[in-house]
């Protein structure tokens, strides 16, 4: 038996996590750099909000297609493609930006098609990292991911405003070099490819095989979500995840609101906030092991409870600085369901359908989630700062409370399913359903 090469000599998968990473980053610095430029160049915040939010919704309507995609074509070359692509959008905004011919709409046809692009980078790397690494490691895979993901979040944006301060140009000119670097880590990686035939290809009575007929979109999408539906315990999880998105993207307003209500400035307010980022790196290095200590569906109610009293813990009449701590306590403990969650979706769903599989619980978590800020808002307004968070904080824990009532849920182990022609049943189940 061939030996398990350790994750830290796999070579693949860290050329893979290495182009994950500065692409991250490269994403992450002009976070802040695009509003700093746009206010620069208009003077019009509601123009920097309409540039973010083409973005945000060119990934949103992209998503789905995208993931169908995915399992469609050629997923080394999708990859390499959409993230060649998103490092020429980056040049061209850094060409216009240093000849000063940049306008307006430049901005918003660009975030389109950066947005356009991450739709199909991001299901691209989740299915192939199935591919590169052995099951057993997927839990130290996905938390060196995780990890990724909160260094970036934390070192970004005030990279990116230190580049900024040195040109209006600069932060544009690293994000495309980012970009270009994460091509060719994709390139050396040789991430696999998907295979030229499907599994469940048919053969004729002379032995050669034929390729089955391509389905509608519709019904690929329809047999993913079939799929899901028919997983009681993870369906259940999926609800829950929507709900905890909702209301755990709702506390922002208020936090911000309640700061300000004990006299902290914005240094303090942004001090308090780097706290999210001190927990997230912190629970990212530590979600393998956290991960391991309970059961997926256990962890979920354990993280949701958290998440709550520490919400409801911030309006505790200790100064503006105090609601640091609890949300340290917040992002401390998510980040091991996140991993715990991209190991469960990897090792249940057949690999011909990570694509679809990926985009339709992305698009599940985030639907509610835009909600959230409209929901904090509201509140901090009628209620002020700190009632709001207590509220949040009781809904959270309710949640938990309510999603404990779920046999199901607390029983589920994310296991992969056993039956070997499961997804052939779904398809089964599927054509015979009036579309």
């Amino acid at each position: 038996m061939t030996d398990i090469v350790p994750l830290r000599r796999n070579v693949r998968f860290q050329l893979l996590w290495l182009g994950s990473t500065v692409s991250a980053l490269g994403s992450e610095l002009t976070r802040l750099a695009m509003p700093l430029l746009v206010l620069a160049l208009t003077g019009s915040p509601g123009l920097a909000g309409v540039v973010a939010g083409a973005r945000t919704v060119a990934l949103l309507l992209a998503q789905m297609p995208a993931g169908v995609w995915v399992d469609r074509w050629d997923r080394r070359r999708t990859l390499i493609t959409a993230q060649g692509l998103q490092a020429a959008v980056s040049a061209l905004l850094a060409a216009l930006v240093l000849t000063g011919q940049v306008r307006a709409w430049h901005f918003v046809v660009l975030a389109v098609l950066d947005g356009l692009c991450t739709a199909f980078v991001d299901p691209a790397k989740y299915t192939v990292i199935r591919g590169i690494v052995p099951s057993g490691q997927l839990h130290t895979a996905y938390a060196q991911e995780e990890a990724r993901t909160h260094a970036a979040g934390l070192t970004g944006p005030p990279l990116g405003g230190l580049l900024y301060g040195l040109g209006r140009a600069v932060p544009f000119v690293v994000d495309a070099v980012t970009f270009l670097a994460a091509t060719i880590f994709y390139v050396l990686a040789k991430v696999p490819r998907r295979p030229e035939d499907p599994p469940n290809a048919s053969a004729h009575a002379d032995g050669e095989e034929q390729r089955p007929t391509r389905r509608s979109m519709h019904r690929e999408v329809g047999e993913a979500v079939a799929w899901l539906w028919r997983r009681r315990g993870l369906r259940e999880v999926t609800a829950a995840v929507m709900i905890l998105n909702l209301l755990g993207g709702a506390f922002l307003l208020p936090l911000i609101v309640l700061v300000g209500e004990r006299g902290g400035d914005a240094l303090a307010t942004g001090t308090v906030l780097a706290g999210l980022g001190i927990g997230g790196l912190t629970g990212a290095l530590l979600s393998g092991r956290i991960g391991r200590l309970l059961p997926p569906g256990r962890l979920l109610l354990a993280v949701v409870t958290i998440f709550g009293v520490a919400l409801a813990a911030t309006a505790l009449p200790w100064g503006a600085w105090w609601p640091m701590i609890p949300l340290m306590f917040i992002t401390l403990s998510t980040p091991s369901l996140n991993v715990v969650m991209n190991v469960v979706i990897v090792r249940m769903v057949p690999e011909e359908m990570l694509g679809r599989m990926g985009a339709v619980l992305s698009m599940g978590g985030m639907a509610l989630k835009p909600l959230g800020p409209v929901l904090g808002g509201v509140l901090a307004a009628a209620m002020g700062g700190a009632a709001s968070l207590v509220l949040l904080g009781g809904l959270l824990v309710l949640t938990a409370a309510a999603a404990a009532l779920s046999k199901e849920l607390r029983r589920f182990t994310g296991e992969a399913p056993s039956e070997g022609n499961d997804l052939t049943r779904d398809r089964d189940d599927l054509q015979h359903t009036p579309v």
